[in-house]
């Protein structure tokens, strides 16, 4: 049956975008101080991709189970290690240029357990 899932419903509204799965108001605006962290296997994966970037490449790092304010500090750090920009979306550090093996040394040091993802 479609319907509410049992951990907690909306969690998007194209009024307001994301919105916080424990009070339902947009993420912006939660009451509750709950943010949601997505559940991985404990494994950040780096890889590099040019999809839907006119062939520049840029260094994708997933699955580290961070806070929003944590995964942007981390962005930060890591963007300055490798001397380019970047951003984060989603979940998802973004870094401008092929720093695959620099990004992947930086979080060993980090105690991460890193892969490297794709080709």
């Amino acid at each position: 049956m479609k319907g509410r899932s049992a951990s907690g419903g909306l969690v998007y509204s194209t009024d307001a975008g994301r919105m916080c799965p424990a009070c339902r108001q947009p993420i912006a605006a939660c009451v509750c101080g709950q943010r949601a962290v997505p559940a991985g296997d404990g494994i950040v994966r780096v890889s590099r991709e040019t999809k839907g970037r006119a062939g520049k490449g840029v260094t994708l790092v997933k699955g580290l189970a961070l806070d929003a304010a944590a995964l942007t500090v981390m962005g930060k750090q890591l963007k300055a290690a490798c001397g380019s920009g970047g951003t984060v979306k989603d979940g998802v550090i973004e870094i401008q240029g092929d720093h695959v093996e620099r990004v992947i040394e930086r979080l060993k040091a980090e105690g991460h357990v890193v892969k490297r993802a794709g080709g």
